[in-house]
């Protein structure tokens, strides 16, 4: 079997990021992923500017805390003031140009007014309560590098240095379908044999969590014709076909098969739990091909493969450079004592005390334990865990996006 690092590795090899960029207005670009690295043609602020509303004065006229100063003018943000004269202070507020001449800032709260001017009850230093400019962005510095999914901030940081629109990759195209004639849609009445196909919910809300355009085929019936049809339908006009389920080589597990035939497979048996078997190949289509992954049927298996392995490949293939979750170093609040020999992903959540704890049943098929945790343990393959043992905690909000 391969381990959990191998088969990673083989994964984000292979994949490239899409093609196409598209240039997108501000107001467009939150959550896409930049392709191209941006540069600030102005600096940030423009100007020295003052920080507080006060009085812009010269450190060489305060001699003394309770010097009266007359007020020589006033500046309010987006105004240039003139050249303060020696012996005045000129009444400023927040982000107002500094007028030359001046070499601090009194904040208002350490002024009162005296009867022929303001009163500065306070000694400055030079450069207090003064924004240089250029401190925040200099002009020509990299101000976004290529490959991040742009968050508000990145947004924000983009309109302060004047870019109206950003380059991006376009969304990552994924056809999603389901095999198996025992599956039945919520809503509908449950017959013997039958369940209710959570694969195809979990899968979908995954994949537009991590900004993918879906295009969702349904379920498939267990036959080679339709799982065909459906694979060559996917692969026209997506780049990624996520499936569940079928891939194993009973009478009735067509999938392998049918990507076998209209495309490339490998058959991955992955050293980890839950989970282990992973399809992944590639589905050929007029002038080129669409990866293919296949998951296990079960739904933790399903879920808890996706966001460890589906999640990186589809975030490389969308030009995201750095794929690796952030985890933390936890206390366990847990014993562990009868591991696997394949590494685990134990589903956890954190506590008031900086804790971690398990959910009771780590079966591969409690889907209630994935709603219960806030994260997963991860667990090296054979290692045991005592409580109070530091364990690798990777938290459920840095796997979904």
């Amino acid at each position: 079997m391969l381990s959990f690092e191998q088969a990673l590795a083989k994964l984000l090899a292979a994949a490239r990021p899409v093609e196409e960029i598209r240039s997108l207005p501000l107001t467009a670009a939150a959550g896409r992923v930049l392709a191209v690295a941006q540069q600030s043609t102005v600096a940030s602020p423009p100007l020295d500017n003052s920080a507080m509303d006060g009085y812009a004065v010269r450190v060489a006229d305060i001699t003394a805390a309770g010097v009266c100063l007359p007020v020589s003018q006033r500046i309010p943000a987006g105004r240039i003031g003139n050249t303060l004269l020696p012996g005045t202070a000129a009444r400023i507020f927040t982000g107002a140009p500094v007028p030359p001449g001046a070499d601090a800032v009194v904040m208002q709260e350490r002024c009162e007014h005296g009867d022929t001017g303001v009163v500065i009850n306070h000694l400055p230093r030079v450069g207090e309560n003064i924004r240089r400019a250029g401190e925040d962005i200099a002009i020509g510095a990299e101000i976004l590098p290529a490959g991040i999914k742009l968050r508000p901030q990145d947004i924000a940081l983009a309109a302060s240095a004047g870019l109206p629109e950003l380059p991006v990759y376009r969304r990552l195209r994924v056809g999603v379908f389901f095999t198996g004639d025992e599956l039945v849609q919520p809503g509908e009445p449950l017959p013997p044999g039958g369940i209710y196909n959570s694969n195809r919910y979990a899968l979908r809300a995954l994949l537009e969590g991590l900004g993918c355009e879906v295009r969702d085929l349904g379920t498939v019936p267990d036959t080679l014709a339709a799982t065909r049809a459906a694979l060559r339908k996917a692969a026209a006009d997506n780049d990624l076909i996520v499936t569940s389920g079928g891939v194993s080589v009973g009478e009735e597990d067509h999938v392998k098969p049918a990507v076998e035939a209209e495309g490339q497979l490998d058959m991955w048996k992955i050293a980890i739990k839950p989970g282990k078997p992973l399809a992944f190949g590639e589905v050929r289509r007029d002038g080129g091909k669409a990866w293919f992954i296949g998951l296990p049927g079960n739904p933790v298996s399903a879920i808890v493969t996706f966001l460890i392995m589906v999640r990186p490949f589809v975030l490389r293939l969308q030009g995201v450079a750095d794929v690796t979750p952030r985890s933390f170093t936890l206390r366990a609040d847990f014993a562990w004592l009868r591991p696997d020999a394949r590494a685990e992903f134990l589903r956890g959540r954190m506590n008031e005390t900086g804790g971690v704890e398990l959910y009771p049943n780590q079966g591969a098929g409690v889907v209630t334990s994935l709603c219960w945790g806030d994260g997963l343990v991860l667990n090296p393959p054979g290692l045991a865990i005592n409580p109070g043992d530091a364990v690798r905690f990777v938290p459920f909000s840095e796997l979904l996006s």
